[in-house]
């Protein structure tokens, strides 16, 4: 129970249940907090200890300065942890491991145990490797089990081995989606110790970077690397600084054509260029009403894409209609608002409070977008894609082109013919003239190069591939498809164009992978699943597919033309990540867009097609037909969500959530407290990190005599260090895996493989679009072994390092390690023998993992780079400060060469410190265990 040194304790009475409560207002400066703030302060008092969570951290939170970006450290502890299968599994490995090392070290294997609600959705391991035909979902399903047995062995064992851990088995939905529409509680209820109920808001960490979609129904959520997970699993509070609150003002309301997903891109925009890393985004004002709960979990999902912690809608009636409309109980809704309205969580449109920089947006001011070729945040409106996309394929750069686009003016005219809110029967050729797009002065407006490669494929069509083809068209990621509105407008789309007598071009590999079974349910409900169909967008899975890289193989005479003739082609999907090499190895230009825009551009087959001026096909007259003709208006959308869309669906599909199908069901796991590890698995195996742990942590070492294993630039993404994709035949991963007895064939992907250290540590570094500058002429997964000048791979060169003894470090410069939460990104670095990281920035997650890990977070002095230091990554790098002092200092020395600099420590609070004193959080954790 709560030290309770502000009196805070108090009852709220809901019904016939009394509640016990801690009382924000209670806390002098409580009122003018944001409301994120105040879920944090409410957080504090009832953990308040005056250990972990002490009064002076509740008076940090009650006092804070919006301005300081210097806060002081506070301790969270999450109601729950969500997670999904591919960082979920190394976590059960670890657990499991743990488990092995209590036993070895004396201790009883069942303290290792979730002390906390933990939940895990397998979504990460379906394959769109078939597509376009009825039976596509159930072959994928078959080859996503044959692939997986032996993790979904280890994750059926663990549900019944642990305590209060369940798995939503696969062929369900997206944990972020069945988190929305199931698993979140808003207000969080337990049993304190004298066996009354203490209600408070609900909150959560989880094991995947897009987990702030959760923030859209007023929960306090982010992603946290998977051994930051564990940890909360096992206890330890989540130790964070007191974050600037960004508020975002939202007026206005959206234009008709718009979606959820324009907003989204151009919040991430916004967000983007005023600089979030870190820091909390809290929507509010009176625009705030007019975005329904399922665009604000849209809006949530993104946040990682523009760099912010959370970015979290208050409570409002929108909440409480959500909860309602996806079968929530009752008493459950009277309590989120009774608790909300009592605590001061509930939305008041006409209070502004305290913020640290306020943005603002009039939603009426969004425009249809698309977003990429690489960056979600590069914002391109449709009306200017194909000069952009024109002036990429001439050899602009990316961010010269995305520049210009954003900020050339768009003839209001055009924008607002899109789409036309007259009905179908209103002839195309009567809008033909109205006025096009400006073209910027400095616009290379020649044509794109062409290819025009002849393709046959194999049920007999004919075509010419060229650069600027979109040969992907994915309805995918959790992003959209929990968002009704865009999902219907993608169907009604459809069904129109299909009666237009349109269908998707050839070259075009169509993909439908749901959230949830319930999008599919109102699909069948409002009779729409036969259109999409016809377009080739049948079911492929419920679950990630092409927005993680689960994107399966194009037609073999695709990939053949792609490969041979070198052309440029698109995916275009309504995910959420667009970074180079994630979506599919073939495609250099990826594009972001709303699901609605992925059926047209699967219609038009090319970026370089005007969606907003040339036809997408003919009809059965011979009449040309234009996007604006068959774009469904928001009328019609909303008739088929109130007619389609109904609460009885959420009740019964998620009634027998944990279950599973037969094959689930049938998996054959022993009832035992420790797993049977088998020696032949390739997919899950025990990890190195506690050999030969002694019961007490070493003293830290200084690092001597290292060697740079690679050279990179800004924005090195977790894809780029640890990919969740597909593994290559020739790479070290797949050479290992076939020296193991398997098939490329069988290969999987590494997100599949993260419960085997071995696959992983090979695929550490080696994305095939790594650019790493000790080898300049080459991308992927490639170095110089500097002591002969050797070229051959970061695993073969750390594995000669590692027999010379010598240690390893990565240069890098900003943002090093956006993008997922992967914590192979770390693990794989500790165990290629990498001592420690020097960037000019990094990305909170990633940050915190390597110290996790017990590799050492580095960065340049203010303004420096390895670039203006004049390092070339051949030098001989020497590390001091370490070893001289007690506690963790705040700059160490760095000798490379004949340069010298100071480099800032970027372990930014005490209890990181005391994870890397110990050689990593996983360790902390055991010892702690051990000597209890």
């Amino acid at each position: 129970m709560s030290d309770d040194s502000f009196g805070t304790r108090d009852t709220l009475k809901v019904d016939d249940t009394d509640y016990r409560i801690y009382r924000i207002d209670k806390v002098p400066g409580s009122e003018r907090l944001p409301y994120s703030l105040k879920v944090l302060l409410e957080n504090l008092l009832r953990t308040e200890d005056g250990r972990l969570v002490t009064r002076e951290q509740i008076e940090a939170v009650a006092g804070w300065d919006p301005k300081s970006t210097h806060n002081p450290e506070i301790q969270f502890s999450p109601a729950r942890v969500l997670m999904q299968d591919f960082t979920g599994v190394p976590c059960v490995v670890d657990l499991v491991a743990m488990r092995d090392a209590m036993t070895q070290q004396g201790g009883d294997p069942k303290r290792i145990n979730p002390l906390i609600p933990t939940e895990l959705v397998i979504d990460h391991s379906v394959i769109a490797d078939v597509f376009g035909t009825e039976d596509a979902f159930r072959i994928n399903t078959d080859l996503e089990f044959q692939r997986n047995r032996e993790r979904y062995e280890l994750l059926r064992w663990a549900q019944g081995a642990f305590d209060d851990f369940k798995v939503v088995p696969p062929g369900t939905g997206i944990c972020h989606q069945v988190n929305l529409e199931y698993l979140a509680r808003v207000v969080f209820t337990r049993e304190d110790e004298d066996g009354g109920l203490v209600a408070y808001p609900d909150s959560l960490v989880g094991t995947d970077s897009h987990t702030p979609m959760i923030n859209g129904l007023g929960v306090v959520g982010w992603g946290v690397g998977g051994i930051e997970a564990e940890a909360a699993m096992l206890g330890q509070p989540a130790s964070m600084l007191i974050p600037q609150v960004v508020g975002f003002k939202l007026t206005g309301e959206l234009q008709e054509g718009t979606t959820a997903t324009d907003l989204v891109l151009t919040v991430a925009e916004m967000l983007r260029k005023t600089g979030v890393v870190g820091k909390f985004v809290e929507f509010f004002g009176p625009g705030v009403a007019n975005v329904p709960l399922a665009n604000r979990a849209t809006i949530g999902n993104m946040s990682p894409e523009y760099g912010s912690t959370i970015s979290i809608f208050p409570i409002d009636d929108a909440t409480l209609d959500y909860l309602r409309l996806t079968g929530r109980d009752e008493g459950q809704i009277r309590l989120v608002e009774a608790y909300a309205k009592e605590q001061g969580l509930w939305h008041d449109p006409d209070r502004e409070p305290d913020y640290s920089e306020v943005v603002e947006l009039d939603l009426s001011k969004v425009r249809p977008s698309v977003a990429g070729p690489k960056r979600p945040q590069d914002r391109i409106p449709v009306a200017l894609a194909p000069k952009a996309v024109t002036s990429l394929l001439n050899g602009e750069e990316v961010p010269d082109v995305v520049s210009r686009v954003q900020d050339s003016g768009v003839d209001e005219g055009v924008l607002e013919s899109f789409p036309a809110s007259d009905p179908v029967s209103v002839r195309s050729e009567d809008s033909r003239d109205e006025p096009r797009d400006p073209v910027p002065d400095d616009a290379d407006t020649s044509a794109p190069p062409s290819k025009k490669v002849p393709v046959r494929v194999g049920d007999g069509d004919e075509f010419e591939l060229d650069n600027g083809h979109v040969v992907i068209a994915a309805i995918t990621s959790c992003t959209n498809t929990s968002n009704p509105s865009v999902m219907i407008g993608a169907a009604l789309l459809a069904k129109k164009a299909v009666e237009r007598g349109l269908r998707s071009k050839p070259w075009v590999k169509t993909t439908l992978a749901p959230g949830s079974r319930i999008v599919t349910d109102y699909y069948e409900r409002s009779g729409l699943t036969p259109y999409l169909d016809k377009l080739g967008f049948n079911l492929v899975g419920y679950g990630c597919t092409t927005c993680i890289g689960n994107s399966g193989p194009l037609p073999d005479e695709i990939a053949a033309a792609i490969d041979e003739h070198d052309v440029n082609v698109s995916a275009v999907l309504s995910g959420n990540r667009n970074f180079e090499g994630r979506i599919h190895p073939q495609t250099k230009m990826n594009f972001l867009a709303s699901p609605p825009l992925v059926i047209a551009y699967a219609l038009a087959g090319s970026m370089l097609v005007d969606l907003f001026n040339d036809p997408l096909g003919t009809d059965s007259e011979g009449n040309e037909v234009y996007l604006r003709d068959i774009w469904p208006t928001t009328q019609e959308i909303q008739e088929v969500i109130d007619d389609a869309v109904r609460a009885e669906m959420f009740e019964t599909g998620y009634q027998d959530v944990y279950t599973g199908d037969e094959t689930w069901r049938n998996l054959d796991v022993p009832d035992s407290e420790v797993f049977e590890w088998k020696d032949e698995s390739t997919y899950v195996r025990r990890p190195p990190y506690f050999e030969d742990m002694s019961s007490e942590p070493e003293p830290l070492r200084d690092i001597e005599g290292a060697r740079v294993l690679a050279l990179l630039g800004d924005s090195v993404t977790t894809d780029h260090i640890s990919p969740a994709g597909a593994i290559r035949r020739d790479s070290p991963a797949g050479r290992y895996l076939q020296e193991h007895g398997v098939e490329q064939a069988d290969f999987n992907s590494y997100g599949s493989r993260r419960g085997n250290h071995e696959v992983m540590i090979r695929g550490t570094f080696a994305n095939i679009r790594l650019r790493n500058q000790l080898v300049p002429d080459v991308e992927g997964g490639v170095t110089r072994y500097l002591p002969t000048d050797e070229q051959m791979s970061i695993y073969d060169a750390a594995q000669k390092y590692a027999e010379d003894g010598t240690p390893l470090v990565v240069l890098a410069g900003a943002e090093y390690g956006s993008g997922s939460s992967r914590d192979w990104a770390a693990k794989g670095t500790l165990l290629l023998g990498v001592r420690a990281v020097i960037a000019q920035s990094y990305e909170r997650i990633h940050r915190s993992n390597l110290i996790g890990m017990g590799v050492l977070p580095l960065q340049f002095p203010e303004g420096e780079s390895a670039q203006s230091l004049g390092l070339t990554g051949e030098e001989e790098f020497t590390i001091t400060g370490l070893a001289d002092s007690d506690e963790i200092p705040e700059t160490v020395h760095v000798k490379a060469g004949d340069t010298e600099f100071d480099a800032t420590v970027r372990i930014d609070t005490p209890a990181e410190a005391e994870y890397f004193q110990h050689g990593g959080i996983l360790k902390y954790v055991l010892r702690k265990q051990l000597a209890q």
